[in-house]
């Protein structure tokens, strides 16, 4: 166990917006409800996995909806609490502690925001390792967790618990409510016991999470390395594409940011193209009408000087960025995993291919 307090949470907000591979809100308006929550009520306990004992109740916190909406709409406050009653009446025992069900921008932040308003600890785990736009998406729909029991309430105090017979209905039914509720709701989902959450869970993700936040603050202090080298050695990362955003084509269509951006290289790309697409997070990247990557690889855009992660809501003309590919938690390869966030789920016409495959082998034609 250990502490998060102000810094760590810089850090990982900055990080955990890496791992959002584009989606998962804009950081700083889930850091400032994270920092906020710590200053009215001091720091929050990080829990190991394996420090969890296995029948405790594990309630994971998460935002649900369009981040851009969130980011105009804002909560009220009271969400966690709420959150909180529903669950412990339902289960008739005190939930023991809070995780993020994802790592992005808002979702990384609402725990700690939650787990210091509630005096509860936060443990270091998730379902993702990264983002993805609809909440069947998770490790623990592969090990047949059930989303429901769901918590759902918005910022003006309606709520519902909902009782669903797939993890899909789970998302099609929440999917509409957030919708009448103008588009973004907080939510506890897949509420578990420790040992489900350590038999399927991705361990230590806000420890990552906090780690590639402190590599890219001093990415430019690392001695006998370029920042971009030392970008993606700290991140493990494929440099895909350096490129300015020629061409950004968006909607909000069902509570998802859709579109994609179109890239003109510079520096040693100068004189090739790419193109990115995205339903909150980024989908596939090509270059040159080559597939460079798809989920559930992550396909990450950050500034090039930097290195600041650049999410779907911050893409503009003009902006300089830098496309990099990061491997995926392992799971997400199975076939049970391609099945839930493969790139044909998204309507991306191609088999997944390993991102290091893709990289080291050539790219296949669009």
């Amino acid at each position: 166990m250990r502490k998060i307090g102000l810094r760590e949470v810089e850090d990982i907000a900055l990080g955990a917006s890496l791992l959002g591979a584009g989606g998962g809100g804009d950081p700083y308006y889930g850091k400032l409800m994270a920092i906020g929550a710590i200053k009215a009520r001091g720091p929050v306990d990080l829990v190991a996995p394996e420090e969890v004992p296995d029948d405790a109740i594990i309630l994971p916190i998460a935002m649900m909806g369009a981040p851009t909406v969130l980011c105009e709409k804002g909560t009220g406050g009271n969400e966690y609490q709420v959150i909180y009653d529903m669950v412990s009446q339902y289960f008739g025992k005190s939930v023991y502690g809070v995780m993020p069900m994802e790592a992005g921008g808002v979702n990384s932040m609402l725990p700690i925001a939650a787990a210091a308003r509630l005096g509860l600890p936060m443990v270091d785990c998730d379902g993702m390792g990264r983002a993805f736009p609809e909440l069947q998406m998770v490790t623990f729909t592969i090990g047949g967790v059930k989303a429901t029991p769901m918590a759902l309430t918005d910022e003006k105090g309606n709520s519902a618990i909902f009782n669903t017979i797939t993890n899909k209905w789970t998302e099609e039914l929440a999917r509409a409510v957030t919708m009448s509720c103008g588009g973004s709701v907080t939510v506890g989902l897949y509420i578990m016991t420790g040992a489900t959450m350590k038999a399927y869970g991705v361990k230590n993700i806000v420890t990552r999470s906090e780690m590639l936040g402190k590599a890219i603050r001093c990415v430019k202090e690392q001695a006998g390395l370029s920042p971009e080298e030392a970008f993606l050695r700290s991140c493990e990362g494929y440099r895909l594409f350096r490129g300015k955003i020629v061409d950004v084509l968006r909607e909000t269509n069902g509570a998802f940011n859709l579109g994609r951006i179109l890239l003109e290289g510079i520096g040693d790309d100068r004189g090739q193209t790419a193109e990115v697409s995205f339903q909150n997070e980024n989908l596939a990247a090509t270059v040159n009408g080559e597939i460079r990557a798809t989920v559930p690889d992550l396909i990450c855009l950050v500034d090039t000087e930097t290195f600041t992660p650049v999410t779907t809501e911050a893409l503009k003309y003009g902006k300089r960025v830098l496309v990099v590919g990061l491997k995926c938690y392992e799971m997400w390869r199975s076939e049970k995993g391609l099945e839930l966030v493969g790139p044909r789920y998204f309507g991306v016409d191609t088999d997944y291919i390993p991102l290091e495959e893709r990289v080291k082998g050539g790219a296949e034609h669009v």
